[in-house]
């Protein structure tokens, strides 16, 4: 009998035949249902929008890798994912120079400048968002366009809301299937469901951030006195909690970070909308908890096994 030889190499062993291109194909195929309500309630120009957002977002990135003279990157879908998302992140009405200049800082300026895909710190899509916000604020807040239900402009749930105007408020159900205003990927609860049992089933995300992030949503907003299923469906919160709270990149690895990170957007998410004199809460919340992601992983890291904890040598110890 041969002897059969192993090759050994350093830890960890860990086997698997997930890749970023597959993990990010999944990810497209999640937000595909959110794309179609998208269409059905917006019309072309939601479709278009995105579009323009991927298309950018590709370019952006192959350019990006040959300035810096690094190997290309956009067969990874990394960057065609973060382009649906920032799409989703916009009203309907917003121009299509709004959504190249987002998908351009998010890629050249929160993705590529830090090292590209797993350096950068915040989700390039949020930070994106919170860019576009900031510079061009009354077309991405407020209100939205629906091209198909050929309506007017109107505020959204939320800035409804935070203007004391109860009696405009659609229905539970108009609400979670998405015949509301709002952004294009935000507005149908039912879609981004579909998106999020897909990806815990394909095993891309658990169940941890998301349910725990909507479920503190839903405990503060009974605490204020608030109508907690109101919050769950109106906004962002949905889009967020399924797919950019999980992103790997920016989010705690280890189990008990992940539950203070996901409690974490929660809080901030409410009290942001409750006091605050921005509507929606979702994008600044997780970009702040992206930020304390190193911070959380340093204080939540498990105990190494057999590693005891050194004993502090005190001034009159070393004395002796």
């Amino acid at each position: 009998m041969g002897t059969k030889l192993f090759t050994v190499s350093s830890s960890p062993h860990i086997k698997s035949n997930a890749t970023t291109t597959v993990l990010m194909r999944d990810v497209l195929i999640a937000l595909a249902p959110a794309m179609v309500a998208a269409v059905i309630f917006f019309g072309v120009s939601a479709l278009m929008l995105t579009g323009v957002c991927v298309a950018v977002a590709i370019l952006t990135e192959w350019a990006a890798g040959k300035i810096m003279k690094k190997e290309s990157t956009i067969g990874d879908l990394s960057a065609a994912v973060t382009g649906v998302l920032i799409a989703f992140n916009l009203p309907a009405s917003a121009p299509w120079w709004i959504a190249a200049v987002g998908s351009v800082f998010a890629i050249l300026i929160v993705k590529q400048a830090f090292g590209g895909i797993g350096h950068n710190i915040v989700n390039p899509a949020l930070a994106a968002r919170a860019f576009l916000v900031v510079c061009w604020g009354a077309r991405m807040t407020g209100s939205a366009f629906i091209p198909a239900a050929d309506t007017v402009t109107q505020a959204t749930p939320l800035g409804l809301l935070s203007e004391g105007i109860t009696g405009q408020m659609p229905s539970y159900m108009d609400m979670f299937l998405g015949n509301m205003y709002g952004c294009i990927g935000e507005v149908s609860a039912l879609a981004l469901l579909l998106g999020g049992i897909y990806l815990i089933i394909r095993k891309v995300i658990t169940w941890k951030v998301p349910v725990i992030y909507i479920a503190t949503v839903f405990v503060l907003a009974i605490i204020f006195k608030q109508d907690p299923v109101f919050h769950i469906l109106a906004g962002g919160l949905m889009l967020g909690a399924i797919f950019m709270a999980t992103d790997y990149t920016t989010s705690p690895v280890t189990p008990k970070g992940q539950i203070i990170y996901a409690v974490g957007c929660g809080l901030l998410t409410m009290i942001i909308r409750l006091f605050g004199s921005y509507p929606e809460g979702v994008s600044y919340s997780i970009l702040l908890m992206n930020v304390a992601t190193p911070i959380i992983e340093r204080y939540t890291r498990p105990r190494v096994y057999g590693v005891v904890k050194a004993k502090k040598i005190r001034p009159k110890d070393e004395v002796k």
